[in-house]
């Protein structure tokens, strides 16, 4: 048996890249820099993590200014720059704690939790008091700004405005969008990019104005201007991160019945509304993955809203739930905001779903697998996946009985490849054994420490740091925080947001032999 014969991954070229999204992504800090000029709180802090941040970038482009990225270097390239991206987010809260602004994200692993689960869109968070009275209007923009930055996807932007990223652009988009990948919707990838990111932008200046709208008009007072812009922030990259500490349970009904559809559409495919734009608008409602999508929101909405109409979905201690039994238009706004935020892994609460019972709490904990469409912000595995899978299962039983047909799994008309077929299998289980070996960890790591953790609430943990939806049930409830796990289980959970956002192959290729071996 001959020598393993290694290839030269050009890490430098990756690592070159990386360095320059990285110096790009500085300017962004310049913006909660003049909220804390405005403020007079936290513009030094700001100041200074724009100055680190740009020597960062600046320091790893130098390790190669002129790079050749290669379709192994896209791998590397784009999981180093969502693990990069999310260690420079923790610079702000670091020296905001050395500053005496910032106390409990100023703990290095509290840092990169809470900018990992901005990046990467999840909204979990360590903030064990979220109010505008303890931290700063900028170290709060400057939450919400992570996720809008994470939620269309840091590369698909690089690719938008950096031409030296133009020619390997739909492999990288490839690698990091969620789904099985970025439709091509017009003749240049770069273009592709612009176009996603403009829809994306219009959708929150949308939302901006509606929500500030209802300001003025009286139906939501207190969605301040500064309410009004960071919610939207966090509502089209499904992150779900709120300067309220009650979420968007502290808004008006108006604001709930605002704030859904714009869940809903971010968890929309994004090349269905530029066929719509195009005008072809049916392109929309023969989609079936819309179509599913929909449907599987109607259904779980249903379901739900019956359960507090009853009384069935409320626990038997309900001192803190509004009285929605008997109340049809409540029982079904919750039902519908609860469904829609966490089918999208948007993770925003219109209430505190830690008082529902059981059966609600158990649909809850499904629709945290489903996810959004293929080409939206959302997480999880994703609906085209669960589509794919049942038209395959549904093939398997018809060949069971005929052998000797031939019966390809088809979508929207389109036959999938036994690779791609494969591929979904292969996600699909590797998410489940993700899901049930961390849970184990966290249950060990959490006995280890003492730490009380029941078995139900570290699956919803895990779900939800893996699915990128932020808050379980329980102790990481929609009310409170992942602050009381140890700091190994924070980690843990910090890893589990970083290659769901990835899902999960992008990462783990980089380990396996043949990705290195020539």
């Amino acid at each position: 048996m001959g020598a393993v014969s290694w290839s030269h991954v050009d890490w430098r070229a990756s690592v070159g890249l990386v360095g320059t999204v990285v110096k790009y992504l500085s300017g962004v800090l310049l913006v909660p820099l003049a909220v804390g000029l405005y403020y007079g709180a936290d513009a030094p802090t700001f100041a200074a993590a724009f100055a680190i941040t740009v020597a960062i970038g600046v320091a790893l482009e130098r390790v190669d200014p002129d790079p050749d990225l290669g379709a192994r270097e896209g791998f590397l390239m784009v999981a180093l720059t969502w693990l990069l991206v999310a260690i420079v987010g923790t610079i702000p809260y670091l020296l905001a704690g050395f500053l005496g602004t910032e106390s409990t994200l100023a703990q290095p692993t509290n840092a990169l939790f809470e900018s990992m689960s901005g990046f990467t869109t999840t909204g979990a968070t360590v903030m064990g008091d979220i109010s505008l009275d303890r931290h700063s209007h900028a170290i709060m923009l400057w939450r919400q700004l992570t996720q809008w930055l994470g939620g269309m996807g840091i590369v698909v932007l690089a690719v938008a405005i950096l031409p030296e990223l133009s020619v390997g652009g739909a492999q990288l988009m490839d690698a990091e969008a969620p789904g099985p990948g970025i439709q091509k919707l017009t003749p240049r990838i770069a273009e592709t990019a612009r176009v996603l990111w403009l829809a994306y932008l219009g959708f929150t200046l949308l939302e901006m104005l509606l929500l500030y709208g209802l300001h003025l008009g009286g139906l939501a007072p207190n969605m301040d201007l500064f309410n009004a812009v960071s919610h939207p922030l966090t509502t089209m990259p499904t992150g779900g991160f709120s300067p309220e500490a009650r979420s968007i349970e502290a808004f008006s009904a108006a604001v709930q019945w605002v704030i859904i559809p714009f869940m809903i559409a971010a968890g929309t495919n994004f090349a269905l509304f530029w066929h719509v734009l195009n005008g072809e608008p049916e392109r929309l409602f023969r989609d079936t993955e819309f179509r599913s999508y929909a449907g599987v929101i109607g259904v779980l909405t249903a379901v739900i809203a019956g359960l507090l109409f009853t009384g069935i979905g409320i626990s038997a201690n309900p001192s803190a739930v509004p009285p929605i039994v008997g109340a049809l238009e409540d029982s079904v706004r919750h039902a519908a905001f609860q469904i829609v935020s966490i089918v999208t892994t948007t993770g925003y609460a219109s209430m505190d779903f830690n008082t529902w019972g059981a059966p609600a709490k158990y649909l809850l904990l499904f629709a945290m697998f489903v996810g959004g469409s293929a080409g939206s912000t959302g997480g999880a595995i994703k609906i085209v996946r669960w589509v794919v899978i049942v038209k395959s299962l549904r093939r398997e039983l018809f060949t069971t009985v005929h052998p000797e047909a031939v019966s390809p799994v088809r979508l929207g008309g389109r036959v999938i490849d036994e690779r791609a077929l494969r591929g979904i299998y292969a996600f699909t289980l590797l998410y489940l054994v993700f899901f049930f070996v961390a849970t184990m960890l966290v249950v060990a790591d959490a006995w280890r420490v003492g730490y009380q953790v029941t078995a139900f609430e570290s699956m919803s943990a895990v779900a939800a740091t893996l699915g990128n939806v932020g808050p379980g049930f329980g102790v990481v409830g929609p009310m409170n925080s992942y602050l009381g796990f140890p700091a190994t289980s924070k980690l843990l959970l910090t890893f589990l947001m970083w290659i769901g956002r990835l899902e999960i192959l992008p990462v783990l290729v980089l380990l396996t032999p043949a990705y290195w071996r020539t």
